[in-house]
């Protein structure tokens, strides 16, 4: 018989003998969602309709309707491959111009599955309430692929939960109502090739009562002092808050666990009943007595055990703890190195692996994999906040996420990181700095540090004692979709920067680490991730992230290693190695993954130059090593890599590397390394006196004092290219033309991460943008965004352009981007520039190629990516501050001239390395007099080694360059210049000044 006609008549057998199948005749007849034969189309809102979404662009999977024999359900069967190395998956979502569906007469939603048997598991989310299904509340819940051939999967309501790691409009109410549903949605799983086939998803049975009735505790863990009570709050909850029509009744009883009764603790037991009409919210308390035994030891668990009858019961026992005490390393007066030593020699190999293992928030549907696993670290990805994004979900979340490490023996505390790479810029309201490519722009150290302090502050008010900053790469490619993560091109502009680990850390000892507005720094990416070669990346769609770094040893040192040399002298607590291979000429080993090197690794950061922090793989990054998942945690253990950053499987990672250790293959003493380094770090930032979350300082975040310091930052950041007829400052009294895509879009001027990975265009958090900005400056502002509306009557075209947001790869030129202006920023230059003098801001990560236009151009500035504070652009705008930003990369005249950076032989830019012309500073007259008598002088700082002097001098001298150069800069001039910033940057300001006067020659 046909395949369907087997199904329905097993089905019906199956009916007939099975009792608990019997009972469910009297169900109501299933109501169908999806068949699949057509009736719903591939399409997206505002229309009903089924579509694919993804983190990346080769991340979304295939679909089509296929006719198989074998189909579940009538004729078709929706299929799919995919290939996903970020999220993707596909929705179903209903009209959101008809009526939401009531789901609420029904007990759960099924579908058929075609299983292939990979163990993986497909997360089914549901889309409850809200104004659509894509703003709409989202409940998840999952089934694993562990079975072959076609099965009905059932899903009941009561097993959904609401999803913590993305709400599209941040949460609603919490409440999984099933009235107003709109649709669903399919996550399939990420590393792995496969396909997929789905049928029959229906809503079935009749509603489950525990659906509206709940009880609840008021934490999984209850930590206490030996001798001490526990009190365990244990609530009834309804949906709509509506009393309880039938009782609900709880039982309690203390077992098991790591105490003894009756000597560590008095057990308990007992029942107690909600009787029916009891109020939504209303709660009963069970005490627990601990006793003393004056002995010192770890913590030990005491479960209490709850049978709920009539209601849904806690999603997990809650357990009571006997907090450790006694012990030498909980003793904040013994040494860091003592305590360490201690903890060290009583823990199990499994506990160690614990430590050096990093989750994602995201992925602890089961926070109890905390204590079980004995996790030493959570981290937030780009995006990964929780609901809503205010400072204090973040401490409430950090702070549960922690209270799970109290139920471990030696309640080891987690350091918790972030990417707060400009400002805590996950956090909605935060304060958004620019950029580091525009910082590196201000060639200032003094506020660099104070950047650092402001996001230190911030980060630090919501619970997070960890950063994932700042990128110590030295950006040689402006292809590489990563460049506005690097201060600039030279080493030396790269190491002037990082005062920013003091602004982050505090003192290079880590005496600082302990205070409530300090955050461990990591410096990243190890190393040479800005060298890469274009067209080397392996990756995906990249063409330059991740790829491959080819140098000579001398290259190496010169370009790439030294930053972290200074970082290192700096203190800097942790240190993160890069995606992308090294390939050093003549080693006879070819590219091999920066996570594999132990040369690097051991031998050069922690031998050669004394690291004594720990080091934190990259998101995954031990999968892109060669050979089996084993191979993939030995190689990178044993090369010196101290955590892993597994953010989804850190099951595995744990496992594999204790049995890896078991064997042989990993050494115990290499682990023991890792543990007392991440150890030594935890205990430098006070996380054993104070794990959870000062928010003391919580009030100052996106206050009115730190987005000064972004303010003038941003004001800092801005490089005068040209300025024909001292355009520039404008004044108040002109009538000011605005057009550009960037000139209104918060979004576009704070870059990739901020709030998301990715970033995006948009209001997508609060600030000044740069229209507002102007406006505010008592401007007479006229704003067109494409340049439509009339240019006649107006005295100066402001147009401000550049890129939208992206990060990393994804940004890589080839891969979907170039260095050119959008169309439209194109026709908006043309068209004010036509009209009227015209002053042109690129608002980008990296050097835009202006072309021809660049003559019709009166006064050019690149404005990176300058954060929330577009006020600060205003600033220089109306002069209110002087222009006073220098290129911390080579502008080119062509992308054929990539790479192309200071010290190179052929050089030739449309800007060069170091330009940057001011305003409100007199130049000095007198030309070559003038500069022979600043090289006499800079030659005598340079002996008494008068540093603030001698840059004074070189500053001076450069004046006079740019200002006979004007805008006829040749190869003869842009070599000399750019060779001088460096010479200034290492101290050097005679010889500085030697190379301006040649440029002023050849000018």
């Amino acid at each position: 018989m046909p395949r369907t006609a087997l199904l329905v008549s097993t089905a019906l057998c199956a009916a007939l003998l099975t009792p608990a199948v019997s009972r469910a005749a009297a169900d109501p007849p299933a109501v169908a969602v999806d068949r699949f034969e057509g009736e719903v189309p591939f399409a997206a809102q505002p229309a009903e309709g089924i579509f694919t979404w993804g983190g990346d662009s080769d991340d979304p999977p295939a679909l089509q309707l296929t006719a198989r024999p074998d189909a579940p359900e009538g004729e078709k069967v929706l299929t799919g491959t995919y290939d996903i190395s970020g999220y993707g998956g596909f929705t179903h979502d209903f009209a959101a111009d008809r009526p939401a569906h009531d789901w609420s007469a029904h007990r759960g939603v099924r579908l058929w599955w075609e299983g292939q048997g990979t163990g993986r598991k497909i997360a089914f989310e549901i889309k409850d309430g809200g104004a659509h299904g894509e703003a709409s509340e989202l409940w998840t819940t999952s089934f694993t692929d562990d079975f072959t051939g076609w099965k009905q999967v059932e899903l009941p309501f009561t097993d959904f939960v609401y999803r913590t790691d993305y709400q599209p409009v941040g949460g609603i109410d919490h409440v999984l109502g099933l009235t107003q549903m709109w649709g669903y949605a399919l996550t399939l799983p990420v590393g792995v090739k496969g396909r997929f086939a789905v049928d029959g998803v229906e809503l079935y049975g009749t509603a489950d009562q525990s659906l509206r009735a709940a009880v609840t505790t008021d934490a999984a863990v209850h930590p206490v002092a030996e001798g001490g009570d526990a009190t365990v709050q244990v609530t009834l909850t309804t949906t709509g808050a509506a009393p309880v029509d039938q009782p609900v009744t709880v039982a309690y009883g203390t077992a098991g666990g790591t105490a003894r009764p009756g000597t560590d603790y008095t057990p308990v037991s007992g029942t107690f009943t909600f009787p029916a009409g009891t109020p939504s919210g209303t709660t009963r308390t069970v005490r627990v007595h601990t006793l003393k035994d004056r002995s010192a030891e770890p913590a030990e668990t005491i479960p209490l055990k709850l049978t709920v009858t009539g209601a849904k019961p806690p999603a997990e026992d809650p357990e009571v703890v006997v907090d450790a005490h006694g012990l030498p390393y909980l003793d904040a007066k013994l040494p860091v190195r003592r305590r360490v030593a201690d903890l060290l020699s009583r823990m199990s190999l499994e506990e160690k692996a614990g430590q050096m293992t990093q989750a994602e928030r995201g992925a602890m549907s089961a926070p109890g994999d905390i204590a079980a696993y004995g996790l030493g670290s959570l981290l937030s990805g780009g995006g990964s906040t929780p609901t809503p994004n205010t400072p204090d979900a973040w401490a409430k979340m950090i702070d549960a996420f922690q209270l799970r490490t109290r139920a471990t023996r030696f309640q080891i505390p987690l350091v918790y990181g972030v990417d707060a790479v400009h400002g805590h810029n996950n956090l909605a309201g935060a304060t958004v700095m620019p950029h580091n490519i525009g910082l590196g722009a201000t060639r200032d150290p003094a506020l660099v540090q104070r950047t650092g302090a402001v996001t230190a502050a911030e980060v630090r008010a919501t619970g997070v004692p960890w950063d994932f900053a700042p990128c110590l790469c030295v950006t040689r490619d402006e292809r590489w979709g990563r460049s506005y993560e690097s201060f600039g091109e030279d080493p030396a502009l790269v190491e002037s920067m990082e005062t920013i680990i003091q602004g982050l850390q505090g003192r290079a000892d880590g005496s600082d680490l302990d205070r409530a507005d300090k955050v461990l720094a990591t410096a990243k990416h190890f190393v040479g991730d800005g060298g890469t070669t274009y067209g080397s990346s392996t990756t995906g769609t990249y063409t330059i992230d991740q790829g491959v770094t080819e140098v000579t040893r001398q290259q190496l040192e010169a370009v790439h290693l030294a930053p972290y040399q200074e970082a290192v002298d700096r203190g800097v607590g942790t240190v993160m190695p890069s995606y992308s291979s090294l390939d050093i000429a003549g080693d006879g080993r070819g590219p091999v993954k920066m996570h594999a090197r132990g040369d690097m690794i051991n031998g050069v950061l922690k031998g050669r130059m004394g690291f004594d922090g720990f080091v934190i793989s990259d998101w995954n990054a031990i999968d892109q090593l060669p050979g089996d998942y084993a191979a993939h945690v030995r190689t990178a253990v044993t090369a010196g890599v101290d955590m892993m950053m597994v953010p989804y499987g850190y099951k595995d990672f744990a496992t594999t590397l204790a049995d890896e250790v078991r064997a042989g293959r990993v050494s115990e003493r290499r682990v023991d390394d890792a543990v007392a380094r991440i150890l030594t770090q935890k205990f430098r930032l006070g996380l054993f006196e104070h794990p959870y979350a000062d928010t003391r300082g919580a009030a100052g975040i996106g206050s009115a004092a730190h987005r000064a310091v972004a303010r003038r930052a941003a004001a800092e950041s801005q490089v005068l290219l040209k300025n024909d007829g001292g355009l520039l400052p404008l004044k108040t009294s002109q009538r000011v033309y605005v057009a550009g895509s960037n000139a209104d879009d918060i979004g576009n001027q704070s870059g990739g991460w901020t709030l998301t990975w990715q970033g995006s265009s948009g209001a997508v958090t609060t600030g000044t943008t740069i229209l507002q900005g102007m406006r505010a400056a008592g401007g007479h502002v006229t704003y067109s965004q494409d340049a439509s509306a009339p240019t006649a009557g107006h005295d100066v075209g402001v147009v401000v352009v550049g890129e939208t947001p992206y990060a990393e790869g994804v940004g890589d030129v080839g891969n979907g981007h170039d260095l050119r202006l959008s169309a439209a920023d194109q026709k908006a230059v043309d068209t004010v520039c036509g009209a009227m003098k015209c002053v042109v801001l690129v608002v980008s990560g990296r050097p835009q190629l202006l072309g021809d236009r660049l003559p019709g151009i009166d006064a050019l500035v690149a404005s990176w990516l300058p954060g929330t504070e577009g006020a600060g652009v205003a600033d220089v705008l109306y002069g209110r501050r002087p222009f006073t930003g220098q290129l911390p990369v080579t502008w080119p005249k062509s992308e054929a001239q990539l790479p192309i950076n200071v010290g190179d032989t052929a050089y030739d830019p449309q800007f060069p390395y170091g330009w940057g012309l001011t305003t409100l500073t007199p130049v000095p007259r007198g030309g070559a007099a003038t500069l022979e008598a600043l090289a006499a002088a800079a030659e005598a700082a340079d002996r008494a080694g008068a540093d603030r002097t001698g840059a004074a001098l070189v500053a001076r001298a450069r004046l006079i360059v740019q200002q006979k150069a004007g805008q006829h800069i040749t190869a003869a001039l842009a070599r000399p210049f750019a060779e001088a910033d460096h010479l200034l940057l290492t101290g050097h300001y005679g010889k500085a000044v030697d190379k301006l006067t040649a440029a002023y020659r050849a000018a």
